[in-house]
């Protein structure tokens, strides 16, 4: 089967062709050459998209192309993969910030120790 884009493209270039044919046999001067040419490859790229609007079941074709079902599996895995690995990253960030807080805490310990050994030296 032709896809629906195949059929613009035929009917937009046969425009271009049967405009330029039509301005050449019917005009002299470059400007009204160009300007017809246009205005028909217009006119036919136009008509064709009316008539594969009005013509080709797009609902019944995206419903070929797109499989609902699959599509829905294919969500809820990731939508579970992306929970699983944002549980996984939020322990290991509790885990980070425990060993930060054990951190501090011995730095705090080793500087008030050090400063009550200050003390003691000045003594």
């Amino acid at each position: 089967m032709l896809q629906t884009e195949n059929f613009i493209y035929f009917f937009t270039v046969c425009g271009f062709f049967i405009g330029v044919v039509f301005s050449v046999l019917n005009f002299s001067s470059a400007g009204d050459i160009l300007l017809y040419s246009g205005g028909i490859t217009l006119f036919f790229y136009l008509f064709i998209h009316v008539v594969a609007i009005n013509f080709v079941d797009y609902s019944r074709m995206g419903k070929m192309m797109f499989d609902k079902k699959e599509y829905e599996e294919i969500s809820d895995y990731f939508i579970k993969e992306l929970d699983t690995r944002e549980n996984k990253m939020d322990a290991m960030l509790l885990e980070l910030d425990k060993i930060n807080k054990q951190y501090v805490a011995k730095q705090r310990a080793v500087q008030t120790q050090d400063d009550g050994e200050q003390y003691h030296k000045a003594a």
